[in-house]
C-alpha cells in the first residue's frame, strides 16, 4: 500500500496502524493527522480520492465531509460566543430566540442544548432534503417542537437536530450570522484551516466522493461485532426515537451532491481536511502557529467536564458529553479521561487531549455502520496512545 506523508519519530506505529487500515481493514482512501504542543507529529494519507475506486489519487489537501465531526465545530462556535461574554451557558434559549419559547421549551438552557439535554431529538414532521438545504427551515421546526422528555432531566443524542438548535441562537446573538459564516470569518479564515460548514465553490474539486463501504471479515475474529438487542431494535423500529432522531431529514440528502455540500447543517455536513480539523482541536488547547489560541483554560475545562451520563435516550448506550463534546468512554473512547471531541458516523474522529498535548484528526471516503466508535479510527488512536506512553 501506498501511503504518503510524514511521522516524526516515536509515532512509527501511527504509520504501521495507517498501513495495516489499507492492508487488512478495507481502507477505500484517508488522511490523519496528530499534532502535540501546536507541532504536527504525524500527517498521513493514501488510497483513491473517491470512494468508488477511481484512479484520482487522495492527496495531501483532499478533503471529505465528516458527518457528526461537524459538532464538535459548531460547539466551539457557541463556547467562543461565550468565552467572549456575547452568550450566557445558564440564560434559557428563549432570551435570545423567542419564538422557541413554545410547546413547554421555556426552561430550556443554552446549555442544555450542548449537553444533548434539550429533549428534542426528533420531529414530529420530518423536513424534506429540499427544506433540510434551507438555512431557517430546521430552525423554524426545532422551535415548534415540543419536547420529547422534560429538558434538563435526562440527555439523548441529538444526531441531526443539535445544528438547528445551536444556529438558532447562534444566529440571535451575532446579528444574524450562521455557525457556517461565523467559522469561516471567526476561526478558519484567521487559523487558515481547510474546514468548511458551507462549502465554497471554489473549494469544491478537493472533495472526495464517499459512500458505504463493508467492513472485511477477518480470520480467527470477525471485526463486525453484533450490537446488543436492544441497540438493533432501536434503529430498526421506525417508531422508537433513536430512529426519529436520524430520520429528522427524510429521505437523508445523497452527501456527494453540490448543494448539500455548500449548504450549512452544523450537525451533520461539515467538509475538513485531516490536517483541518487536528489543527482546529490543536488550537482549541494551546498555541498553533501565529494563529494564537482559542479556548481559555476556563473554556476548556466547559467542553471536558461531564454535564450527561449514562444511558442515552436516543444511542440505547452509555454515553459522556461535556458542553458540545463527547467525552472518552465506552461508547466512544478517545485517548483518555480527559479528551473531548467528536466522531462522525461511520468513520471520522477529531479530538483533543489537553493532558497530553494532542490533537487527533481522521477523515475516509468509506463510511461503515458504526455510530460513534469506527475500527479504523479507534486503531490509529490505540497506535496514539501507544506513541505518547498512555
Amino acid at each position: 500500500m501506498d501511503v504518503n506523508g510524514t511521522v516524526a519519530e516515536g509515532f512509527e506505529p501511527v504509520r504501521d496502524a495507517f498501513v495495516r487500515n489499507f492492508t487488512a481493514l478495507g481502507e477505500r482512501g484517508a488522511a490523519v493527522v496528530v499534532y502535540r504542543d501546536g507541532h504536527e507529529v504525524v500527517d498521513l494519507w493514501g488510497g483513491t480520492r473517491d470512494v468508488d475506486g477511481s484512479p484520482a489519487p487522495w492527496e495531501r489537501g483532499t478533503a471529505q465531509i465528516v458527518r457528526s465531526a461537524t459538532k464538535g465545530v459548531t460547539a466551539a462556535v457557541v463556547l467562543l460566543l461565550h468565552q467572549r461574554g456575547e452568550l450566557d451557558l445558564d440564560a434559557p434559549v428563549g432570551e435570545y430566540w423567542p419564538e422557541f419559547k413554545t410547546a413547554g421549551k421555556d426552561r430550556v438552557l443554552v446549555r442544555h442544548v450542548l449537553s444533548h439535554r434539550a429533549g428534542l431529538p426528533a420531529l414530529d414532521r420530518p423536513l424534506t432534503p429540499e427544506e433540510a438545504l434551507d438555512p431557517l427551515r430546521g430552525i423554524e421546526a426545532v422551535a415548534a417542537q415540543a419536547p420529547a422528555w422534560e429538558p434538563g432531566t435526562d440527555h439523548g443524542y441529538h444526531a441531526l437536530t443539535y445544528g438547528w438548535l445551536a444556529d438558532g441562537v447562534v444566529r440571535r446573538v451575532t446579528g444574524g450570522r450562521g455557525i457556517g459564516e461565523w467559522l469561516a470569518d471567526e476561526v478558519a479564515g484567521p487559523l487558515g484551516l481547510d474546514l468548511w460548514v458551507g462549502l465554497p465553490s471554489s473549494e469544491a474539486g478537493r472533495v472526495g466522493r464517499a459512500g458505504r463501504t463493508e467492513e472485511p471479515e477477518i480470520a480467527g475474529g470477525g471485526l463486525r461485532s453484533r450490537p446488543k438487542r436492544a441497540v438493533s431494535e432501536a434503529y430498526e423500529d421506525p417508531s422508537s426515537l433513536t430512529r426519529r432522531a436520524f430520520a429528522a431529514i427524510t429521505p437523508f440528502p445523497d452527501q456527494n451532491d453540490a448543494a448539500y455540500r455548500a449548504a450549512a447543517l452544523p450537525a451533520t455536513n461539515g467538509i475538513a481536511t485531516a490536517d483541518g480539523l487536528a489543527r482546529f482541536y490543536a488550537a482549541l488547547i494551546g498555541e498553533v502557529g501565529d494563529g494564537g489560541r482559542l479556548f481559555t483554560p476556563r473554556t476548556v475545562e466547559l467542553a471536558r467536564s461531564e454535564h450527561s451520563g449514562g444511558p442515552d435516550r436516543v444511542l440505547v448506550v452509555p454515553t459522556r458529553f461535556g458542553l458540545g463534546y463527547m467525552l472518552h468512554g465506552t461508547a466512544s473512547p478517545l485517548l483518555g479521561p480527559g479528551s473531548f471531541g467528536h466522531p462522525g458516523r461511520g468513520g471520522a474522529l477529531a479530538f483533543a487531549d489537553p493532558d497530553s498535548g494532542i490533537a487527533f484528526g481522521y477523515i475516509t471516503n468509506g463510511f461503515r455502520k458504526s455510530v460513534t466508535a469506527d475500527a479504523r479510527a479507534q486503531a490509529l488512536v490505540r497506535a496514539v496512545r501507544s506513541a505518547v506512553g498512555g
